[in-house]
């Protein structure tokens, strides 16, 4: 699952997102780590604001060449690349 991944990308920790679910921080880690319910799964899901299946996908196996990651907060950082000038 990539739910700590998607934690990092959005720039919140665990702690916050056990805050936004009304549960303690143990207890999502150890649901992360473990075998959590659809019903756990879906409410994580929406408490980071992406669809459920978001939690599965495998990230690419290769990005494109444009791609950057912001090393301070972990969010992708798009460019638009134009060939030539006009």
């Amino acid at each position: 699952m990539r739910i700590r991944e998607i934690i990092s990308q959005q720039g919140i920790t665990t702690k916050d997102l056990a805050d936004k679910l009304g549960i303690s921080q143990s207890a999502l880690n150890q649901s992360i780590s473990g075998n959590p319910s659809v019903k756990v799964l879906t409410n994580i899901a929406d408490a980071l604001g992406v669809e459920l299946w978001e939690l599965f996908k495998a990230p690419d196996a290769t990005p494109p060449f444009h791609s950057l990651t912001c090393p301070h907060c972990g969010k992708p950082i798009e460019i638009d690349i134009k060939k030539g000038s006009e």
